[in-house]
């Protein structure tokens, strides 16, 4: 049997990671948000929807909202949100500059992490 040169044998394999979906090596970055940063938002419910450009570990992800006045109040998840979408509601919001905290595991096995600011009328 011919042994094929070292130097062929990297170049394939140089070739396949070339055409391998950029989503499977990237980690989990927003695409679109809402409320979008800088929002101001004039209703006290607020639809929080999050979506990636890759998919992510629903289990492992976390979504955290901070008032105005400091104090922080985790947020559940929906359950039956796309794979690369994380959604939740936040309820009786009062007026005033807000922060949603979230955290998500991406499928390549890294932590991503971001801060939206919106304001609430």
């Amino acid at each position: 049997m011919p042994s094929v040169p070292r130097s062929r044998l990297l170049l394939s394999l140089a070739a396949m990671l070339l055409v391998l979906p950029h989503g499977v090596l990237a980690h989990a970055v927003i695409v679109s948000a809402q409320p979008a940063s800088g929002a101001t938002i004039d209703t006290s419910a607020v639809a929080i929807r999050l979506r990636f450009n890759s998919r992510i570990d629903h289990a492992r992800s976390r979504l955290k909202l901070r008032a105005p006045d400091g104090a922080e109040q985790a947020l559940t998840p929906a359950t039956d949100t796309p794979a690369d979408e994380i959604d939740a509601q936040a309820r009786t919001l009062s007026p005033g500059a807000w922060h949603l905290q979230w955290q998500v595991l991406s499928v390549d096995g890294h932590i991503t992490r971001g801060d939206i600011p919106f304001n609430v009328r």
